[in-house]
């Protein structure tokens, strides 16, 4: 049904000045990838374009510089050290909006590297743990490439494309990168405690990868009837459907379903998923578009950041003028459950850093990115409660931050926003 030959052989097509890109988080094609990388001295100044990648990423190695330029749409730790190096880039923009940048040919995709799951009787296969901007990728680049991997799951949604869409395959069995699930410490249960606190019964929850969301799940085992409506999601759902928590009765759109554009975790996730139609991955033009995520009632939206100043201005991609990841679709969630009747926006993070610097500052770093605008923010949550800004004026948004940052810097903060004044 369909044709394999070697990853030398299939990589032969990319050509110096190309722009490939990569399927993202872990669905990146490990086995391309080092086919690539084994042309570097026959190639110039290839684009290598992705949003965050699990596995390794040797073309960001500097000593490649001539031949690779990384460009980031977020920035994984695996590339992260290609900004100071000199040999890449970083291009902000929403999720929701990422596919639009292939669509319109502003980033003109030559060479699409892609992963997915051995292709049924019927010639379809399934792209697996990662549909982000990959289809867009697809539908605009002038030849693409998948490694087919029997231990890829095959998914439902939008990423079931057919045989014909693909101009060369690359067989593997390899299995995808995985993480295993962490127990939350004191802190982030703590704040896991406040935010399921303002969860209500028959929400639709956005939420990403890490403690904090972990440890909010942990807290939603005697919730009732959640939907699942998320940029990504890990293994800390599968219990709470398992157990009927989360079973979609109640979303305003897609009900019945739990609906995400990529997924990372162990391999229970990733079986769990496998053949589920329960589960649906589509595109981020469709899960991040804040009138699709609108329509879920009680909308609840929990992301993260690096710092929040007191007014509530949001920075959850750079440290001061260093960038560290990406906008991602924090905004396009933000502003979806603002939007969303009965719907909540949260900010939660730790009061502070483990070396003990506040998170809850009198004003952004010089040089830092607002995320979120003060004008978007609804709730921000530390370990030591929840502050309320919607519809607060700065003078009470100072009040209300200060008294959710930690003890020990809170006097500070205080008068050294009043200084700024």
């Amino acid at each position: 049904m369909f044709k394999t030959v070697s990853a030398a052989e299939a990589l032969k097509v990319v050509k110096s000045n190309d722009k490939v890109y990569l399927q993202a988080a872990a669905a990146a094609p490990q086995v391309l990838i080092k086919a690539l990388v084994e042309r570097h001295e026959e190639l110039e100044n290839v684009e290598i374009c992705q949003l965050h990648t699990e596995g390794e990423a040797p073309y960001a190695d500097p000593k490649y510089a001539k031949s690779f330029h990384v460009n980031s749409f977020f920035i994984g730790r695996n590339v992260r050290h290609t900004l100071k190096a000199g040999n890449g880039s970083y291009t902000p923009v929403f999720l929701s909006e990422l596919p639009l940048l292939f669509k319109r040919n502003i980033v003109d995709i030559q060479v699409a590297l892609i992963h997915v799951s051995v292709p049924d009787k019927h010639g379809y296969c399934s792209l697996g743990v990662s549909v982000e901007a990959t289809l867009a990728a697809i539908e605009n680049a002038s030849y693409v490439i998948a490694q087919v991997n029997k231990q890829m799951p095959r998914t439902f949604g939008d990423g079931i494309i057919h045989v014909t869409e693909v101009d060369a395959f690359v067989e593997c069995d390899e299995p995808i990168p995985s993480h295993a699930p962490i127990v939350p410490n004191e802190i982030e249960t703590k704040i896991g405690d406040f935010v399921a606190g303002l969860i209500e019964d028959r929400s639709t929850l956005q939420m990403g990868i890490g403690n904090i969301p972990d440890a909010v799940l942990s807290r939603l085992h005697n919730h009732k009837d959640l939907g699942l409506h998320t940029e990504m999601f890990s293994d800390g759902v599968i219990d709470l459907i398992l157990k009927d928590v989360i079973n979609g009765n109640y979303k305003g759109i897609d009900p019945g379903r739990a609906l995400a554009t990529f997924l990372m975790g162990s391999k229970r996730l990733y079986d769990y998923v496998d053949n589920n139609p329960f589960v649906e991955l589509r595109s981020s033009d469709y899960v991040n578009d804040v009138s699709v995520i609108k329509q879920n009632p009680r909308m609840v939206a929990i992301n993260s950041a690096i710092e929040v100043d007191v007014t509530g201005q949001v920075c959850a991609d750079s440290f001061g003028s260093r960038m560290y990841s990406g906008v991602g679709g924090q905004m396009d969630f933000i502003r979806g459950a603002s939007l969303s009747e009965g719907g909540k926006a949260i900010i939660a993070l730790p009061s502070a850093t483990r070396k003990g610097v506040s998170r809850i500052v009198p004003s952004l770093k010089t040089g830092a990115g607002v995320v979120t605008t003060r004008a978007h923010i609804h709730y921000v949550v530390t370990e030591y409660g929840i502050a309320n800004l919607y519809g607060k004026t700065i003078k009470e948004r100072v009040k209300a931050l200060v008294n959710i940052a930690h003890p020990d810097h809170r006097e500070q903060i205080d008068r050294e926003y009043f200084k700024l004044m």
